[in-house]
């Protein structure tokens, strides 16, 4: 490659950064993250709702993300309020993966390690919105434990496929260990304009955030433990997705009782994800500010 063709691809970056940079800083973007929050908070009510059921032995759909969307879709005007959380999902993946290109707005949030996470949820989010967006169109989708089992048995199918099922659990399994730490650290509040909350307010947001994130992590985790079950045993079928993972949790000698405390937990993140919509720093550490 010419020198000149270096330049030329050089320049041409830096202005895609800047323009990258300009959108990742618009109040537009800014309020599309907001409503992907809120979309978020919106799923885990509903998915904590149809644990609680499950748990109380009335549920009959699956506490995962296809039972809420079937549960919003059989209400009035249920498909404009699908396709408005499928676009709030649109945005929340892009914006994590504008924290990846960027940094987060909080200290040390342009560090590597920090925007390997966000362009790690950034994934996350779009293989939800993908699903989402497949569901609107019609095109069904499967459960969180039929998703489970197959990709599971796909990844095995092929050499090195079961040490990467093994490697992705171990991640869940950090990840959700990860969650519970922040939460009893209340590491999360330095993401969240607290000095915006009233003084009544504010205790109320913590417990939400301390108990909510603490029940996601705990329910990933087991999400995790699952995958590394079926990458130990070969056995495609111990891997369980949200739904199975949570059923699990009324197997134990606590019984049905855990279910339902661990259901509304989630509740409780749910609300908390409204919060995070209200008060979370959702500007880049780089985009600038829109105007």
């Amino acid at each position: 490659m010419t020198a000149g063709a270096v330049g030329t691809a050089e320049s041409g970056a830096r202005t895609a950064g800047r323009h990258g940079r300009r959108v990742a800083g618009n109040r537009w973007f800014h309020r599309l993250s907001r409503a992907g929050l809120v979309a978020r908070g919106i799923i885990y009510l509903l998915i904590g709702w149809l644990a609680v059921q499950i748990g109380l032995g009335d549920g009959g759909e699956q506490a995962d993300k296809k039972g809420a969307l079937q549960e919003i879709g059989e209400k009035p005007g249920g498909t404009i309020m699908l396709w408005l959380l499928t676009l709030g999902f649109l945005g929340l993946a892009l914006w994590r993966f504008s924290e990846a290109a960027f940094g987060q707005p909080v200290a040390d949030g342009d560090k590597p390690v920090k925007r390997l996470a966000s362009f790690g949820r950034g994934v996350f989010y779009t293989a939800g919105f993908a699903g989402m967006l497949s569901f609107v169109l019609g095109q069904g989708g499967s459960s969180s434990d039929q998703q489970s089992h197959s990709y599971t048995a796909r990844a095995m199918e092929h050499q090195g496929g079961r040490w990467l099922v093994l490697a992705v659990g171990v991640g869940f399994v950090a990840w959700g260990v990860g969650n519970i730490v922040s939460a009893v650290r209340r590491k999360f509040l330095k993401k969240l304009n607290v000095g915006e909350m009233s003084p009544r307010v504010a205790p109320v947001v913590k417990a939400l955030g301390v108990v909510g994130r603490s029940t996601r992590g705990l329910v990933f985790g087991g999400v995790g433990v699952f995958l590394i079950r079926a990458a130990a045993t070969f056995d495609p079928d111990e891997a369980k997705g949200l739904d199975g993972t949570l059923r699990e949790f009324a197997g134990t000698p606590a019984g049905p009782w855990l279910l339902v405390a661990v259901a509304l937990g989630l509740v409780v993140f749910g609300a908390y994800s409204l919060c995070e919509a209200r008060w979370r720093k959702v500007e880049a550490a780089r985009g600038g500010q829109g105007r």
